[in-house]
């Protein structure tokens, strides 16, 4: 089979998994790349799961009775985690992204990399669907935090 190539960023890159794109990353490099991503997406939903899920039990033994100043800090510890675990995610989702353009230019030639080309759509989930999913939650729980008689 012969080799092809192509330019990409002035880089001359071709369908073979040891032949480099860039700065040197073939498919093999971008493939752990992606999966390290993949590893920072799993990672930085893992603190504000954790304490949303938390702060639910904690409504239910009395959070929403607690001095206010307790009710803010737990309002602000929410929000913080989730807007850090969400930029990490988003973060993440677009070097997927990333990733998954330079295989697709590089011409993946295995079953994993021509795997993490087609999944690169569904990183929109992580950018949006999942950001959006934490602040509905947090509206929520805002409420059974706030207002008399919801929680």
């Amino acid at each position: 089979m012969g080799h092809r190539t192509a330019t990409v960023a002035g880089a001359i890159i071709g369908g073979h998994p040891n032949t480099s794109i860039g700065h040197g990353m073939n498919e093999k490099d971008l493939i752990e790349h992606w999966t390290t991503a993949r590893r920072h997406i799993i990672a930085a939903q893992l603190g504000p799961i954790f304490l949303l899920t938390s702060t639910i039990a904690l409504l239910q033994f009395g959070l929403a009775d607690a001095e206010l100043v307790v009710r803010l800090a737990a309002a602000g510890i929410l929000l913080a985690s989730g807007l850090l675990g969400a930029a990490s995610e988003i973060a993440a989702a677009r070097e997927g992204r990333a990733v998954a353009a330079d295989l697709a230019a590089l011409g993946a030639t295995t079953s994993l990399g021509r795997s993490v080309v087609a999944a690169a759509p569904w990183t929109v989930l992580v950018s949006i669907v999942a950001p959006a999913i934490f602040v509905a939650i947090f509206v929520f729980l805002l409420a059974a935090l706030f207002v008399p008689g919801l929680a």
